[in-house]
């Protein structure tokens, strides 16, 4: 008889009910007795909250609860002690002495990759591509999970692609997220009394007799804990999984070794990319460093109230066996699950962005393997983060330049962009970047002549990466994860809206931060937009300013901090000449705007008597320059109108400003302002009084 299966939730999605019986008494023939130091005592019931008078007890209570926190994480660590690690030199000392099984793997992957490819060749010689295509996706995705953990983890990623991959093989390769062939349950059940050390009915009131979904390094339970109730996700991890990954990447590192030694045209340290990939899986294996990092994570992204990150339960993890609190969701990529729960999945894929950029470019800290089936849309309207395993940090360095970068590219100063290649670690710095910049101009001439909606990602990182092969860029490591991270981004946005670009969807966060943030390079790049060829450019601006307004964490206090601090430093002499330019030039808009909307206020025949019917009335000045006068107060007035509408706008929010005004820099500034402003004024009056054209304001 059929069944129906609701969307299901957390992590493991696709789920089978919670059995709500008491297990029986399990004995299991392996039970853990060498590792006292580890062994666990039932948690007590939580204390009654204290009264809301004893503001004292709760702060105790506070702390108590933190002390047994980070206790109760020291024992999963020790229990986490002996985990693997990876080591090329031990895994190539292991599989060097063992031929048989190196070519028994690496012709079975021969094999099967490669019959699949000469069937694709079949299919196009034989004109029946599209017809064959669906049958063809459900073989790629038998020999993904035939060849194992390696092969999921890149049909996973190859299944948030749909400008790289047909609708029917995305459709085939998402299963590999959640629906992989699980292994006996005894096994799993037998791993969580080995490593923890308990039987599974002094832990939990009730456990689903079977896994509710597998994963590619192990496989997930439903559960309920004893002392608390609470509802939790266990996950096992796979039986010989560690040798099974091993044996992939010391073949998988040799095929990068012959790379870097035969294939001059690829410039990238491949086995060192291979590396990076390698340790961030073994890391993935090792469930205590899973819940460090969902625990790092949490702590700095789960601030926001869209955002839901599950607590670990560290007395009942160890480095196989991680418990985690169980979410109820739906995955990103199920469109009408979504949309049946009342939600928009558009607003869900721009919460999914704008934290990844903050992942990226704030903290640096980031998820780098957020594929649909760890994304979970909850019925509540937030998004949730699951699966910790593969993380990886942005240098701090790296973060300012990839934004400076993106300045760069909106003014064209390719100069500059090929300078950023140094601080980004792709070129060492004897490299002569000068022959870079033609070839950056070839490609970014005509990828800007798209608007920022019309571009994608995947157009940007593809054309750049052509660039970079002609010449010797060495990519570094954590560069290549993030890309997967931002390209799988993307992948999922196109899941709701196929006409979706990250891009477009990012600006916002690149406004905000150009804009408030006090880091020096960040307030170069700044002034490097606002100003070209000693004039300011009010248009940028006032863009910025309606882009950043957009992003739900702007601040217009913030945006004015960055801007004083250049304006007054001591190294600042340069900018303050400028803006002393500007502030005039503002200064003698609004006066001489003022007082031509004034004349046209006067009926016609005063005009005639009083200023002899001279169309700006007692100036004398071209149309165009009056017009060109109106128009830059016009846009100031709409710049503030952006700051005083803004969602923490405060008339306390010019008081920072008043602060600062009080220091000797400060007024020496304001007085060689109004001397400006005096002068021209004075000579504009001149003007008027002997009759003689002025020269247009600088």
């Amino acid at each position: 008889m059929a069944t129906v299966t609701q969307p299901c939730p957390s992590w493991t999605r696709g789920s089978v009910p919670l059995s709500k019986r008491v297990l029986p008494r399990r004995r299991f023939t392996t039970r853990l007795t060498t590792y006292p130091q580890a062994a666990l005592v039932q948690a007590p019931p939580p204390p009654p909250p204290s009264s809301p008078r004893d503001s004292s007890s709760s702060i105790q209570l506070l702390t108590l609860s933190r002390a047994n926190d980070l206790q109760a994480e020291a024992r999963a660590m020790a229990r986490a002690a002996n985990a693997t690690v990876y080591n090329p030199q031990l895994i190539a000392s292991m599989y060097g002495s063992q031929p048989i099984k190196v070519v028994r793997r690496t012709l079975q992957i021969l094999t099967a990759l490669g019959s699949f490819g000469l069937k694709l060749l079949l299919d196009q010689r034989n004109g029946a591509l599209d017809k064959n295509r669906r049958v063809r996706a459900v073989e790629l995705k038998d020999i993904f999970t035939k060849l194992g953990p390696t092969f999921v983890k890149l049909g996973q990623g190859l299944s948030t692609r749909p400008d790289i991959c047909p609708p029917e093989y995305l459709e085939e390769l998402s299963e590999l997220q959640d629906g992989l062939p699980t292994f006996p349950d005894e096994e799993a059940f037998a791993c969580i009394e080995r490593e923890l050390g308990l039987s599974l009915d002094s832990i939990f009131s009730s456990i689903s007799p079977s896994a509710v979904a597998a994963a590619s390094l192990g496989q997930v339970y439903k559960a309920q804990l004893k002392y608390s109730g609470k509802l939790v996700a266990v996950k096992v991890q796979r039986p010989g999984i560690e040798e099974a990954i091993g044996l992939d990447f010391y073949l998988i590192r040799g095929l990068g070794i012959f790379i870097n030694k035969y294939i001059d045209i690829i410039t990238s340290d491949v086995v060192a990319l291979i590396d990076e990939f390698a340790r961030r899986v073994f890391q993935e294996l090792n469930y205590v460093q899973e819940g460090q990092n969902a625990r790092r994570f949490k702590k700095l992204y789960a601030d926001k109230e869209d955002i839901c990150v599950p607590d670990v339960f560290w007395d009942y993890t160890s480095a196989k066996v991680l418990t985690m609190e169980w979410v109820e969701g739906v995955k990103l990529n199920e469109q009408e699950a979504i949309e049946r729960q009342g939600l928009k999945v558009l607003d869900l894929v721009n919460t999914g962005i704008q934290c990844s950029l903050r992942q990226l470019l704030e903290y640096g800290y980031f998820h780098a393997d957020p594929h649909p089936g760890n994304l979970l849309a909850t019925p509540e309207g937030k998004l949730a983060f699951l699966d910790f395993g593969m993380m990886s940090e942005t240098p701090e360095e790296a973060r300012s330049a990839i934004i400076g970068h993106v300045v760069h590219l909106v003014n064209r100063d390719y100069e500059a962009m090929a300078r950023d290649y140094y601080a980004l670690d792709f070129l060492s710095p004897d490299v002569d970047v000068s022959p870079i910049v033609p070839a950056l101009r070839d490609f970014f001439d005509d990828a800007l002549n798209y608007t920022v909606s019309e571009l994608n990602f995947k157009t940007l990182v593809d054309g750049l990466g052509n660039v970079l092969y002609q010449f010797p860029f060495n990519v570094p490591a954590y560069y290549a994860l993030i890309l997967r991270s931002l390209t799988v981004l993307e992948g999922l946005a196109l899941y709701a809206d196929p006409n979706f670009k990250v891009l477009a969807a990012s600006y916002p966060y690149f406004a905000k931060r150009l804009l408030t943030d006090p880091n020096p390079y960040l307030r170069d790049a700044l002034i490097e937009l606002l100003f070209q060829d000693g004039r300011f450019r009010w248009g940028r601006l006032e863009n910025l300013l309606a882009q950043g307004r957009m992003d739900r964490d702007f601040s217009a206090k913030e945006a004015l901090q960055p801007v004083l601090k250049v304006l007054l430093s001591p190294d600042g002499e340069e900018i303050r000449t400028l803006v002393i330019k500007e502030a005039v030039r503002v200064t003698e808009a609004f006066t001489l705007s003022t007082i031509s909307d004034t004349y046209k206020s006067v009926p016609d025949f005063m005009r005639v008597l009083v200023f002899n019917g001279n169309a700006n009335g007692p100036i004398i000045t071209s149309e165009t320059e009056m017009q060109n006068l109106i128009e830059l107060r016009d846009q100031v007035i709409r710049i503030w109108e952006l700051l005083r509408s803004s969602n923490d706008y405060d008339p306390d929010l010019l008081l920072p400003i008043l602060q600062v005004l009080q220091q000797p820099e400060a007024r020496r500034l304001g007085e060689r302002v109004m001397g400006g402003i005096t002068q021209r004024l004075a000579a504009r009056f001149l003007q008027q009084v002997l009759r003689v054209p002025m020269p247009a304001s600088s």
